[in-house]
Formats: C-alpha cells, structure tokens, sequence
C-alpha cells in the first residue's frame, strides 16, 4: 500500500476506526457508480472489509466484472470548518461471509451489544443468507488530506 499524500493529522488507521459512511466506486459499461457503505478497516492486514449481499447490492456484480475500485471516506462538518478525507484506490474481491467479521463491522456503528441492535443486523449476523458476502478491498494507494478551513463568522 502506498501512501501517496497523508496531511491528515491523526493516524489514517485512526481515522478509518470512526463510524463513517465510506462510498465504493464501481464501473460500469454505462459508466461510473458509486455506493454508500458501511466498512471495516483491518490496520494488520491494511484491508478494508465492506458488508455486501448479492441479493440487494448491484457494486457486487461490477466488482465481478471489473474488479478496480475507489473508496471514499469523508468527515464534514461546515459549521467548523471540517473537512477530512481518506481516499483509497485499489482492488476488491466478494469473500464468503464471515460473521465474526461481519460483528465487528456491525459493531463499529451499532455499539457493541448486540442486544441492543436492530433485529435486523442481529438476525443477518447470526443467520446470513446465501447472498451474504464480503467485499475485501487491497489498497494499492491512499491519500489521507485534512482540507479544513476557517469558517466565515456568523451573525
């Protein structure tokens, strides 16, 4: 994995930790698609984990026919001045599901009982479909940028 530009402050592992949406792109023959994501960073092995069912996600079609992927991780907040982004371009491959993975992922945005989950996330972990996978993204370079500002004064 290289590391391109890193101006972002805090350790990228760091800021990957945070329970931010990530965005995959995929291409398509009719052109770019992006997807809102929920991931999981994996700072031993530098892989990023995306929760995907082949069922309801169309990116796990692209990523079998291309498999060149971009993921995307911002943190705004305007009013602050904000602006932190981790961008990764890389390759993915669909792995079997993995709930243990899967419940650190869930847990990453959810909080760490899962008796506190939606049934929903409980019962995909627990029982998965078939069309439960994984989608394992290989960074081949990062850039890490802290674009904040000085907001304009509000009256």
């Amino acid at each position: 994995m290289e590391i391109v530009e890193d101006t972002l402050g805090v350790p990228i592992a760091t800021f990957l930790a945070r329970p931010l949406f990530a965005h995959i792109a995929t291409a398509s023959p009719d052109g770019p698609r992006d997807s809102p994501v929920w991931f999981l960073y994996d700072e031993e092995t530098e892989t990023v984990w995306i929760d995907a069912d082949r069922a309801s996600n169309s990116f796990t079609d692209r990523i079998e026919e291309d498999e060149r992927v971009a993921v995307s991780v911002v943190d705004s907040e305007p009013a602050r001045g904000l602006i932190q982004h981790v961008g990764v371009r890389g390759t993915a491959t669909l792995e079997p599901f993995d709930a243990e993975r899967a419940g650190r992922l869930y847990a990453k945005y959810l909080g760490a009982g899962r008796e506190t989950w939606d049934d929903r996330f409980h019962t995909y972990v627990e029982q998965p479909p078939d069309s439960a996978t994984l989608v394992r993204v290989e960074p081949e370079t990062v850039v890490a940028r802290d674009q904040s500002y000085r907001p304009a004064p509000t009256y």
